[in-house]
């Protein structure tokens, strides 16, 4: 095939992705000259990269399948507009043969390997086949084509329990199962089968020899048109939630220089199988003793960003040079590793809730000020929603320092100042994780979150004395703010009284807890606090600065907070840690719906995918009832406390909203 055909130099650049990952590529393509072209759903028409890029389309209704997975309409989108190549990004379509050739048959620049090359080694089974033959370590396994349950069964113990059941076409821990016991088979492979098939369109299985204590790394390469071929060292992906990746950092603090010439040697011949071309991930297991091969992930990475900062590469730069035509810059013995660089993913979700997508509307989004070492890749945007049809990550927080400890230390440090609000998100968990003693000490493995969820997410130590006189201030600077607009009044400096002093008594509640008083005495602009565990009242001043944060001197001791109101709702930021707090305003009318407990009702807006249970079955308290599908994830409901199935209220395909009742329980008899 004449190569001009596939690489070739372009100005225009359609992005058939969103979220995070569309801005990042629009900002190096924008620093490279070319024009940019979004695309975008119905649910994101006022989305962060629909308003970066120079021109967007729209492809469609909501659903991922009538929009970002449709071939035939970002392709029409690339015509309507001009574009002249198309960057796939990662997830939805940046793996997907048919959608390569698609780009290639309607005269576009796919900014990518070739379709052959996809196909060969996008396959967890074809490419595990052909490493086989390159002689690549692998972990024993079926990868063959055959895919009846009884095939797959016998391959399973041939191999030997615990095994991993995982979607031939898949990532990012869909389509993925760890099966203990032949008794578990089943079951696992029909829902991974169902995950695949909504995830990829491609319900194929594999089965593998699940590693104990695994470690996982990975090896960044990328090569071009001309035959060369680089490896930019390796990545350390070990902390791992139900298969996916949480913390990534660059290099692995597991391996040392001969073992990382090693791996990288062996990533340059896996790819070098395929004569690859583009941007690419070698992905390893590794047992301590042994690497094995598990896959390449024919694309960039999403944590592509440390092995960026460790090698002052850009790689979107890089893939867009090699669509060029161009020889990639640098030669092998060319590329340094300078220092260590650790990311973490910011999700919408609720680590207290076994990791619930939370959607909504962001009402605050705040990161902090551009400091040396610490970068942020981010999609959203205070006002920006975040709907139940995509992934839930928001954004990375990646820091890069000389060591790997002061780089844990400036990761830490972005994450206390990275402030959500309006939805939840695992902020915290993450704080927790990277600083936890095992993860500074390098003591994991992939089931190291699994053990050790519990402390991870703890919620935060009662409100302290710092943090209730906070809470006071909190709602004095709203009540200052919001009286600004009277020009000539006195009380817009609170705590003016024209004669005396006046008592103000506040209560705040954190979660299901006791409420805590607390009673602020102020006049001629002085104010004192008295707490019920304090025997003097506390002088309190306040220095209120813009984006929401203030200065607390309490008893002469200066702290800085920040903080956020919505309604009734009182986030803090404090030396201390994050705390929501709910502040009971006796004005405030406030009035909470219930749903009884024998209602099972949607947690978020959702897809029914599988009913689990029948009506009038007798259930355990844990038992399975009914699967949802949200944020391309697979959320199980299951029965509250023993009882029976009274009835189901939805079926199979229902898109449902949330707080739908789907199912009614019946408490057992005492």
């Amino acid at each position: 095939m004449d190569r001009s055909k596939l690489y070739r130099r372009f100005r225009t650049l359609l992005i058939a992705n969103r979220g995070e990952i569309a801005c990042r590529v629009i900002r190096s393509a924008r620093a490279m000259g070319l024009r940019t072209v979004a695309v975008y759903s119905e649910a994101d028409r006022d989305a962060m990269h629909v308003a970066m890029a120079d021109e967007a389309v729209l492809l469609g209704p909501a659903r991922a399948r009538d929009s970002y997975l449709n071939i035939e309409r970002v392709i029409e989108a690339a015509r309507k507009t001009g574009a002249e190549a198309v960057h796939p990004g990662y997830g939805f379509l940046s793996e997907n043969a048919e959608f390569a050739q698609a780009c290639l048959d309607a005269g576009l620049v796919f900014v990518g390997p070739t379709a052959a090359m996809m196909t060969a080694m996008g396959s967890k089974s074809g490419s595990k086949q052909l490493m086989e033959k390159a002689g690549v370590p692998l972990v024993p396994g079926y990868h063959g084509e055959a895919q009846d349950e009884a095939i797959l069964a016998a391959a399973a113990d041939k191999i030997g329990f615990p095994v991993l059941v995982k979607a031939s076409a898949g990532g990012g821990g869909r389509g993925m199962r760890v099966v203990k016991s032949a008794g578990e088979l089943s079951a696992a492979i029909v829902s991974a089968k169902r995950e695949a098939k909504a995830a990829f369109g491609d319900d194929r299985m594999l089965i593998e020899k699940f590693v104990q204590n695994p470690r996982h790394i990975e090896v960044q390469i990328i090569g071009d048109s001309h035959g060369n071929l680089l490896s930019l060292f390796e990545r350390e992906c070990t902390l791992q939630r139900r298969h996916q990746k949480v913390i990534e950092e660059a290099p692995s603090p597991t391996l040392n220089a001969t073992q990382r010439d090693a791996v990288c040697a062996a990533a340059r011949k896996a790819a070098g199988a395929v004569n690859y071309v583009g941007a690419g991930t070698i992905e390893f297991v590794s047992d301590g003793k042994e690497v094995f091969f598990i896959e390449m992930n024919t694309r960039l990475q999403v944590e592509h960003p440390v092995t960026e900062l460790i090698t002052g590469i850009d790689l979107v730069e890089w893939q867009l040079r090699v669509a060029f035509g161009e020889k990639l810059p640098l030669a092998q013995d060319e590329i340094r590793l300078n220092g260590h660089a650790i990311e973490a993913r910011v999700y919408a979700e609720n680590p207290q809730k076994n990791f619930m997508p939370s959607v909504g509307r962001i009402k605050t989004w705040r990161t902090p000020d551009a400091v040396d070492g610490l970068r942020i890749d981010a999609g959203y945007r205070s006002g920006d929603a975040v709907s139940p049809y995509y992934d839930a990550m928001l954004a990375k927080v990646i820091a890069w320092a000389p060591t790997r400890e002061a780089a844990i230390e400036r990761l830490n440090r972005g994450l206390e100042q990275t402030d959500v609000r309006g939805i939840v998100t695992n902020i915290p968990f993450l704080s927790a994780l990277v600083t936890h003693p095992s993860v500074r000490a390098n003591t994991i493995d992939t089931g190291f979150i699994e053990r050790e969820l519990k402390g991870l997410t703890e919620t935060s130590p009662p409100p302290g004395e710092l943090e209730l006189c906070a809470a006071v201030a909190a709602v004095i600077v709203q009540e200052q703010q919001a009286a600004r607009n009277e020009a000539h009044s006195p009380w817009r400096t609170y705590g003016w009284q024209p004669v005396g002093l006046r008592t103000r008594v506040f209560q705040f509640r954190q979660g299901p807890g006791a409420e805590q008083k607390v009673t602020l005495h102020y006049g001629d602009g002085r104010f004192t606090v008295s707490l019920a565990d304090r025997a003097a009242p506390i002088a309190l001043s306040i220095m209120p600065y813009a984006g929401g944060g203030f200065d607390i001197t309490i008893d002469g001791a200066k702290s800085n907070v920040v903080a956020v109101i919505e309604n009734h709702e009182l986030y803090l930021r404090t030396r201390n840690g994050r705390f929501d707090l709910h502040w009971v305003d006796p004005f405030g009318g406030e009035t909470e719906e219930h749903v009884g407990e024998d209602k099972i009702v949607a947690p978020l807006p959702g897809t029914v995918v599988a009913l689990l249970a029948e009506e009038g079955a007798t259930l355990e308290k844990g038992a399975a009832i009914l699967t949802l599908e949200v944020m391309k994830m697979e959320q199980t409901l299951r029965a509250p406390y023993a009882g029976v199935l009274k009835k189901i209220k939805c079926k199979v395909g229902d898109i449902v909203g949330e707080g739908v009742e789907l199912a009614e329980i019946e408490p057992a008899a005492a």
